[in-house]
């Protein structure tokens, strides 16, 4: 079958791959800060299982615009998510055990989590439809250090997401399996103050629904960064990056997808102005290189990311690297950068953002996301043979999330999370309109170790 006419705003969402918490809504699963607490030890390793419960709802599951025919299909959800996630022991608990430990030959974090998703049609019309949707998405994650922070030392990493993700036709669906793994040799002379980092990284992406397998694609990457300390909180960074992207199941006259060679290259600074204030700020140049037709769209233009945070509670004695790992913390940034896509070949967002993380009293989190981005899309090829097209248009985008959590005990939480989000634009793909507008909210039961 062809792709004609099932484009609509949910293929936008992008090709790139973002890491395995990307596919995760619950706040807790996308950053182990809040998803883990004492857990268990058994003998080098601990232990963190976690069991969470939400029930909520869903204003407008498949991103159907209020207009042009088309009314957005709410529904009641329950979420079940098990988790577990396993590491070598912390760097704390081998001082508290012996004081001045020997550093590990290998260090390693892994985990695994599930949720199943249960839908229930607030319209008994929309009933049919709704419930097919019933899902399990997941993941599964590892991250291993041999010989860590030593001259040399070597890192190797992967994960496998299965993510469901719906269309504006209830009959179809995007959801996909996505896998990545890679590996790299890190240089680290003398004491610590550079280190350099050579690696590869392969990627496949694979959609269930046979209308979609003309999307299916993988790439290999070459990629390297390093790091020099110049000031003991401060440290100059460079990144770049060449990929060799592939459209696995591309045929003639199914989709109008083109293989490409982006390359990136950003060049920055990151570190503590104050123990207050962290600062983070990269500039650079990226080039799409897409190929195999004569008006093939090209991104080549500069590339850019920066972020001021203010740590609530300072600690003088952080370094950029532990600086992440606080609790309580607020910023602000903006990064520009393009992104594969299955709605024409690429597009370039320009996203400013604000994020706030407070952790009081011992017992309540609280976290907040917020962000607007101006994606712009080249000329769109709506048809396999490149020859109907929609002129360069541009899409703003709007996202938000609120999490409070109670701790009623050390290991059990109340949680309420909300979340929106929306695509604001008047623009007509073939027949999809690609406005939408979403809300989220639940309340959920979390028990974790």
């Amino acid at each position: 079958m062809k792709l004609r006419g099932l484009t609509c705003a949910a293929l936008a969402l992008g090709l790139s791959y973002s890491g395995a918490a990307f596919a995760q809504d619950q706040v807790w699963l996308r950053d182990r800060r809040y998803s883990e607490g004492s857990g268990v030890r058994a003998g080098d390793l601990e232990i963190h299982p976690g069991l969470a419960g939400e029930f909520g709802y869903d204003s407008n599951y498949f991103l159907l615009a209020n207009k042009g025919g088309e009314k957005p299909i709410d529904a009641l959800r329950f979420r079940l998510t098990p988790s577990l996630s396993l590491s070598t022991i912390s760097q704390q608990r081998r001082e508290a055990d012996s004081g001045a430990p020997e550093l590990p030959k290998v260090a390693f974090r892994a985990g695994v989590a599930a949720t199943y998703n249960e839908f229930i049609a607030t319209k008994s019309e929309n009933s049919d439809d709704v419930s097919k949707q019933r899902n399990v998405s997941g993941l599964a994650t590892l991250q291993l250090t041999i010989l860590p922070q030593r001259p040399v030392s070597a890192d190797i990493y992967g994960d496998f997401v299965r993510s469901t993700q719906p269309s504006n036709n209830p009959e179809f669906n995007y959801n996909r399996m996505t896998t990545r793994f890679g590996g790299g040799l890190i240089w680290t002379p003398g004491g610590g103050m550079f280190d350099w980092r050579v690696g590869y990284e392969f990627g496949l992406t694979y959609f269930e629904d046979e209308t979609f397998r003309p999307l299916n694609n993988n790439y290999n990457q070459v990629n390297t960064r390093g790091r020099w300390r110049f000031l003991p909180r401060t440290a100059l960074l460079f990144d770049g990056s060449a990929s060799f992207f592939k459209y696995t199941n591309r045929t003639e006259g199914q989709t109008p997808q083109l293989d490409s060679t982006p390359i990136r290259a950003r060049l920055g600074l990151n570190g503590l102005v104050t123990s207050s204030f962290a600062l983070l700020a990269m500039v650079g140049w990226g080039s799409s290189f897409y190929q195999g037709a004569a008006n093939a769209q090209q991104f080549d233009s500069v590339l850019a990311q920066a972020e001021l945070k203010w740590f609530i509670t300072p600690n003088p004695g952080l370094d950029p690297g532990a600086a992440t790992l606080t609790l309580s913390s607020v910023a602000l940034g903006f990064t520009r950068d393009f992104t594969n896509s299955y709605l024409g070949d690429f597009f370039t967002q320009n996203r400013g953002y604000a994020n706030l993380s407070y952790f009081f009293g011992g017992r309540f989190l609280l976290v907040a996301n917020a962000g607007v981005a101006a994606v712009v899309y080249p000329t769109v090829f709506a048809d396999a043979a490149r020859m109907v097209a929609t002129p360069s248009f541009t899409t703003v985008r709007v996202d938000g999330t609120l999490f409070g959590e109670y701790r009623v005990a050390d290991s059990l939480g109340i949680n309420a999370t909300v979340n929106y989000t929306s695509n604001i634009t008047d623009q007509v793909i073939v027949s999809d309109r690609l406005e939408w507008r979403r809300v989220q909210a639940y309340l959920g039961v979390r028990w974790f170790l």
